[in-house]
């Protein structure tokens, strides 16, 4: 009887790791795989740039809204429970955008998806903590980092891939049997666990969702109304103001959604800002960067992918390198050079981007914007996570992820306000001339990056971590005694 009640209560660690990875694995390559189809979405759906903006931003907007909220719900409700609910929610959207008849119900899809996605990247990383004992837990969010990691570098490269042999449906359809499977896996085989019933900020989460839409809507239009139009104007006052209000109410409630005493901490304020201003042009870029490859030099949907896969996949290779040296060095020297080393990467594909290049030209600025990722991605994930205590450590790092997206979805509605033109897709000459121009706007946002991660405190100033920290890839745990 005894063996039998262990054995009811035990988690199962193998059935964790291997779910927890799958869904983060959805979860992270649907941010990506999209954007080596945009151009086959622009012809198929007759999307302009600015529903093509949306099918991106849908995703990563709805992600970054509800990812504080979802661990809260997780442990009033049950994580594996909530878990599942986000791999059917998940299945779901998918299966509807791959149904879309016009980019309308495919950005709604999108936005549906992030949802799903914004419980289960959370969820799967405290059920992988809550079935794994101290010693162990390390490796096993490493495993859960890398294969996130490993998501993020293949993402173009599998949308290309399936676009080419099969066609933009795919890319959606495949979420489908691996979502519902992975959820009555999780169901069935995982041990249910609960955490503190923490009062839910409704109210926070209403005021930022509402106040990021409108303001990510007006420079969505921008490309369709100009900057001086009243539509623009008024939905980034409107949204300013909504976004002003959330901050005063999070600084007043007993239990916010956002700790904004944290951003008085200079180590955490400073390597939060530099996630930021490291998303917001990556994601532009990325936004970019496969049209340009498609529409301006020619590429099929797998080639532009390939191609993609110099930058985004390079820094896999760097980040673990980089880790140790941080933790030698400390993290402030490492954030610059990562920061400067992508603007110079992207400033020099903006320099050199001309019709009919050949690919090779910008292999090297793809390989130094790359290393630059690499080497930002672990440090100001150390910087956040050793800037506070043990107990805070689940609230520092959702909210330096939701900054992280936040800064993902203005890049690219900003690099689309830059880039619209009229004639982006009738003339190569045009596309390219405003490609070049929003790059060295990514390029300056990237710069900027620079200067803020000079805030960080040097390692001679901090003050020692309560516990000894292991970083992996982009996850990390601070090991107890």
């Amino acid at each position: 009887m005894q063996s039998a009640t262990t054995e009811a209560v035990t988690p199962h660690k193998g059935w964790t790791l291997a779910l927890a990875s799958v869904g983060v694995f959805m979860a992270a390559l649907d941010a990506l795989v999209v954007t080596t189809a945009l151009p086959v979405l622009r012809t198929s759906l007759n999307a302009s740039l600015g529903d093509l903006t949306w099918t991106i931003n849908a995703y990563v907007l709805t992600f970054a809204c509800f990812l504080l909220s979802a661990a809260a719900l997780a442990d009033r409700f049950g994580r594996v429970r909530l878990f599942a609910v986000g791999l059917i929610i998940f299945a779901a959207a998918s299966a509807v955008a791959a149904l879309s008849p016009n980019v309308g119900v495919l950005i709604a899809a999108r936005a549906i998806e992030g949802l799903g996605a914004a419980i289960i990247m959370p969820v799967s990383l405290t059920l992988i903590s809550d079935a794994f004992p101290v010693e162990k837990r390390g490796a096993a969010i490493g495993m859960w980092g890398a294969v996130s990691g490993v998501a993020v570098a293949i993402g173009p490269v599998f949308g290309g891939a399936v676009v080419n042999g099969l066609n933009w449906h795919w890319i959606f359809w495949v979420n489908v049997p691996i979502g519902l499977i992975a959820a009555a896996l999780s169901l069935s085989r995982l041990t249910e666990s609960y955490g503190p019933r923490q009062p839910l900020d409704f109210y926070g989460l209403a005021l930022a969702c509402v106040g990021l839409f409108i303001l990510v809507w007006g420079l969505v239009q921008v490309s369709s109304e100009g900057w001086g139009s009243a539509q623009v104007i008024t939905a980034l006052v409107v949204g300013t103001i909504i976004v002003a209000v959330f901050l005063v109410v999070e600084g007043r409630i007993r239990a916010p959604m956002v700790r904004l005493d944290l951003f008085r901490n200079k180590a955490f304020n400073a390597a939060s800002w530099v996630t930021f201003f490291m998303y917001a042009p990556l994601f532009g870029a990325l936004f970019l960067m496969s049209q340009f490859f498609q529409s301006g030099l020619g590429d099929t949907p797998l080639e532009a992918g390939l191609h993609l896969l110099a930058w985004t996949g390079v820094s896999m290779f760097i980040a673990p390198v980089v880790g140790p040296m941080a933790d030698k060095y400390g993290n402030r020297p490492f954030m610059a050079l990562g920061m400067a080393l992508q603007a110079l990467g992207f400033g020099w594909v903006a320099l050199v981007a001309e019709p009919g290049m050949g690919f090779s030209q910008l292999l090297g600025p793809l390989l130094v914007a790359g290393v630059g990722i690499g080497i930002v991605f672990p440090t100001v994930a150390n910087g956040v996570m050793t800037s506070v205590g043990p107990d805070e450590i689940g609230i520092a790092s959702g909210t330096s992820a939701t900054l992280r997206e936040v800064g993902a979805v203005f890049g690219v509605a900003l690099t689309a306000s830059v880039f619209a033109h009229p004639s982006n897709y009738t003339s190569q000459e045009t596309f390219i001339s405003n490609f070049s121009d929003s790059l060295w706007l990514l390029a300056a946002f990237s710069a900027v990056g620079i200067l803020v991660s000079l805030a960080y405190p040097s390692r001679s100033s901090l003050t020692p971590a309560p516990a000894p920290l292991v970083q992996h890839g982009d996850a990390a745990v601070r090991l107890g005694k």
